[in-house]
């Protein structure tokens, strides 16, 4: 392990193990402040934060844009001083700090003994998003992280998920996908991050406008096993509650080939994506190249 990768795995162990036990307000405080710092400094995190937003609101101005990657540090720092605390949450803070709208497509489906595929963009907190489903609906789910160096970060991550209920698999190596379509035929539940796509071989989708790939995995899951497809979206507002919907299912075409389907029903969970980021932009949590446009490394910060 390289030095940075040791004091990375360090100052994330910090976050979990000293965060959790600050009061709320101190830790709403001290996740403002990093993010404040953040943003003032200018890094190159921030700088794609903000080239993204000008994607989503194409019409803003300069001062528009840097008003809103303040606004989406802090919304970042949101998440992660609230997933440093979650372990430490009870039962009914977890089951309180959440709302979803339309949950019924989600019961409904599960309540009909079918698999169902929940996919969602890097909107608000996802991990609350997950322990409330563990917690409120009684609901196990399996899921899929991203391999982090060092691995005793992955580890980390790992354990956290699994700390609050989830299965969590490696997204490298092909054996995810089987044991995934085994949990929906099953009748189980699967989550899903999907808005930008981690094998540079996914499905090509219009986004605001312009092209990106996303991952073709939520849509050849349905169409494999015949499970739901239920785009999600989440955002803050003011109170400590985070908000979310469930939107209605993304059905399988009637007609074309394999390929032809999964663009439709990717391109669909797209459209879903779009328009919970339109509405509630500074909670979109994407600090990396997205589109197929900025890919270039010689073209900007990544």
């Amino acid at each position: 392990m390289s030095t940075a990768e040791r004091l990375t795995d360090s100052l994330y162990g910090l976050g979990w193990s000293t965060v959790k036990r600050l009061p709320e307000p101190a830790a709403v405080r001290l996740g403002q402040a990093i993010a404040d710092l953040a943003w003032k400094q200018r890094g190159k995190g921030v700088q794609r934060l903000e080239a993204n937003y000008a994607r989503v609101v194409p019409d803003a101005t300069p001062e528009r844009l840097a008003a809103l990657s303040r606004a989406g540090m802090r919304s970042y720092l949101r998440y992660w001083m609230e997933s440093f605390r979650l372990p430490a949450w009870s039962a009914e803070r977890v089951r309180t700090g959440f709302e979803p709208k339309d949950l019924h497509h989600l019961t409904d489906g599960l309540a009909a003994g079918r698999g169902v595929v929940l996919a969602l963009p890097h909107l608000a907190n996802w991990d609350l998003a997950g322990a409330w489903v563990t917690t409120a609906l009684k609901t196990p789910f399996t899921t899929v992280a991203e391999r982090l160096r060092p691995e005793t970060l992955y580890d980390r991550f790992v354990a956290y998920r699994e700390g609050l209920g989830m299965e969590v698999l490696p997204h490298s190596g092909g054996a995810a996908f089987g044991t995934l379509a085994r949990r929906l035929r099953a009748g189980g539940l699967v989550c899903l991050v999907a808005d930008r796509d981690l094998s540079a071989s996914g499905v090509e989708v219009g986004f605001f406008g312009e092209k990106a790939r996303m991952p073709a995995g939520p849509a050849l899951l349905a169409q494999q096993t015949g499970a739901l497809l239920l785009p999600v979206t989440l955002w803050y507002d003011e109170s400590p509650v985070m908000r979310g919907r469930v939107h209605p299912p993304v059905e399988v075409p009637q007609s074309g080939t394999r390929r032809e389907k999964t663009a439709v029903m990717t391109q669909a969970l797209a459209d879903a994506f779009a328009g919970g980021i339109a509405d509630h932009p500074q909670d979109w949590h994407m600090l990396q190249r997205l589109w197929l446009a900025d890919l270039d490394p010689a073209k900007g910060p990544a």
